[in-house]
């Protein structure tokens, strides 16, 4: 449901991405046009203090330790939630299991090419809430449909911030612990490949970018991945995970902008 194309906004950052796999480390060369990009800030948050287990690349490991953490930092954050406002609401799936080397991953799909909207896109498992479902319900649900994986309710660690879209969707961000996760099968219906995206990928040297467009005052997000570029919203979600989640740093996205093509 939150997809992503595979190009830049114009008067943005060029950015020759070379790389072998999800799994595999991603290298750039990145050029400025124009004008200096922004810069992420985290803001200042007392009330982790005593929770804030700042992680390195390679501790990243899938084990009870990293649930532990990543239940601490969910617990003491503020969630931002979106007063409803008429436009549609929606819940993704920030899933966490391991790959076959032990790393902590996330789930990322890639939308089929045969669909009427957002065909080929990246994705992160996901869709409307249903009429009494809770944004809970609703990624436990789509995450079975989309990829197979079925989840208890006691799978569901915390919520990230809502995202409010161009597009008319308020998006609420549900991160689960899928422990050790069979193999994912994806619906041809809708997706065409699954992919378990390792946490510390987030942490590479260039992640996330952050750049100006014209048609706008708020910075533009990009996460390189994939030997691709994944934008807002699926960038801004998967960042504040990385800062959340990971790092316990309250850092809010809600000012980070989409592309113009998503805004439709």
């Amino acid at each position: 449901m939150v997809d992503e194309r595979d190009r830049e906004p114009a008067g943005g950052v060029g950015c020759g991405l070379r790389g072998r796999s999800a799994d595999g480390p991603l290298r750039g060369i990145c050029r400025v046009r124009g004008r200096r990009g922004p810069h992420l800030t985290p803001p200042a948050d007392s009330r982790l203090a005593g929770v804030l287990h700042p992680v390195t690349a390679s501790d990243i490991v899938f084990d009870a330790a990293l649930r532990a953490r990543a239940s601490a930092h969910l617990a003491v954050f503020e969630r931002r939630a979106l007063a409803p406002d008429g436009r549609r609401a929606a819940a993704v799936a920030l899933a966490l299991l391991p790959d076959a080397e032990g790393r902590a991953c996330f789930v990322l799909t890639r939308r089929t090419k045969t669909l009427s909207a957002h065909a080929g896109q990246w994705a992160l498992p996901g869709g409307r809430i249903d009429p009494g479902e809770s944004a809970e319900q609703a990624v436990r649900r789509e995450l079975e449909e989309e990829v197979g994986l079925a989840l208890g309710g006691e799978s569901v660690l915390g919520l990230l911030d809502d995202y409010g879209t161009r597009s008319g969707f308020i998006i609420t961000p549900v991160v689960l612990w899928a422990g050790n996760a069979p193999a994912l099968a994806p619906n041809p219906a809708e997706v065409a490949g699954i992919f378990r995206v390792p946490l510390a990928d987030l942490d590479l040297p260039g992640v996330p970018r952050l750049i100006r467009i014209p048609e706008s005052e708020r910075p533009v997000i990009q996460v390189p991945l994939l030997d691709s570029l994944i934008h807002a919203p699926t960038a801004a979600l998967i960042y504040q995970m990385r800062e959340v989640v990971v790092h316990g740093r309250p850092t809010r996205v809600d000012h980070l902008e989409q592309p113009v093509w998503a805004w439709r």
